[in-house]
């Protein structure tokens, strides 16, 4: 087979490899219009997802400049070609995309296409999406398709690892958005102990102080002492909490940024000293920064709540392709011979699990009187 500049066993095995390389669904996607447009050699390939209304959840293209696809305008609708390629499992390969009967038009800004190649993409009798491509680089006879029956079956075989591809992103996305959802619910819980129990406090100590306004104005004024010091504790829950919840930074800012402005919130919040500082920190695999920002956040909640310290600092730096992030206070510290109990008061045991989950290790460091440092050490991709 003949496919072009790319041709030949090594030029597919490079796609279905770049394929399997994502798990984010829209990575996918966009890999696999590269791939197939590069593997045929056309001037543009496009995949869409379609939802349950008509039209396409997601539509990817390649060929096209991003100046190009918002004056095209809205994405289609599930009509002609596009839903032939849905509802048969035929190939459609055509000369001129414009003669066919099914054809309904494109907008003013629409690249004109004319020969065409397309197919879905299936998981079982799940139609996934419909692949297409269109004007190959080749000279074409007249009234010829520019598209061959090997580049047809190629672009099969390509959409059979493109089903594989994105069911297991799919099934990714999924398992991501139940880790998320049984975070918020350990958070919850966290946050309904916490602050709760400081709210309730809170309620107790004003009411002592409204009974001894009258007749002890002195014990009055040092309960409403103690109301604010309640009332400034349950809000630095509440802003660890929001912290918490907002993972999502790491995609935006990076692993770096993200710990630095979390430091920076924290050190607001709260009357210890928090630091943070990066030393050439590469960017890691997307578990690896959850692993260690989650790891970060408990570590520095015990630190902050627990230790009693007046410091806390944060490092995090590069070693070798991965990164050891560390966590230290001036605090009371703990006995390493009553690690047991500690592990289970302090969160250890989840902190040894993320770091393992992740293909590292968690040390700790401590003793009575003499503070503790959270060390996590994690490979790089």
């Amino acid at each position: 087979m003949s496919h072009g500049p790319r041709s030949g066993l090594a030029a597919v095995s490079s796609a279905l490899l770049a394929m399997s390389r994502h798990l984010e669904v829209r990575d996918v996607l966009k890999t696999i219009v590269a791939s197939a447009r590069e593997l045929l050699d056309a001037q543009y390939a496009a995949l869409g997802v379609p939802d349950d209304h008509g039209g396409f959840a997601q539509f990817v293209v390649d060929g096209v400049s991003d100046a190009q696809w918002k004056a095209i305008g809205p994405l289609p609708r599930r009509h002609g070609i596009l839903a032939a390629m849905l509802d048969d499992a035929a190939p459609q390969r055509l000369a001129d995309v414009r003669r066919d009967p099914r054809f309904e038009g494109w907008p003013s800004a629409h690249p004109d296409l004319v020969d065409f190649l397309g197919l879905p993409i299936r998981d079982g009798d799940e139609v996934l999406g419909a692949l297409f491509l269109a004007n190959k680089n080749c000279p074409k006879p007249d009234g010829a398709c520019g598209f061959t029956e090997d580049d047809e079956e190629l672009l099969g075989i390509l959409a059979q690892h493109a089903a594989i591809a994105l069911t297991n992103a799919r099934l990714y996305e999924r398992s991501r958005e139940l880790t998320i959802a049984e975070e918020r619910s350990r958070l919850a819980h966290e946050l309904h102990d916490a602050v709760s129990q400081k709210l309730f406090s809170l309620r107790l100590t004003a009411q002592a102080a409204a009974r001894l306004v009258d007749r002890d104005p002195a014990r009055a004024k040092g309960e409403l002492q103690q109301v604010a010091e309640l009332a400034a504790e349950a809000a630095d829950e509440l802003r660890a909490a929001v912290v918490e919840l907002r993972p999502a930074a790491l995609d935006e800012d990076g692993l770096v940024a993200t710990l630095r402005t979390q430091v920076q919130v924290l050190d607001r919040a709260h009357s210890a000293r928090v630091t943070f500082t990066g030393h050439g920190v590469r960017a890691l695999p997307a578990a690896q920064e959850e692993a260690v920002l989650r790891v970060a956040q408990e570590a520095l909640h015990n630190a902050l709540r627990h230790s009693g310290g007046t410091r806390v600092d944060v490092t995090l730096e590069r070693r070798g392709n991965g990164a050891v992030l560390r966590v230290g206070d001036d605090g009371d510290g703990f006995d390493p011979h009553t690690v047991r109990r500690a592990g289970r008061h302090l969160g250890l045991v989840s902190m040894r699990d993320r770091a393992s989950g992740v293909g590292g290790r968690l040390t700790v460091e401590s003793a009575p009187g003499k503070g503790t440092t959270i060390e996590m050490e994690v490979p790089g991709g």
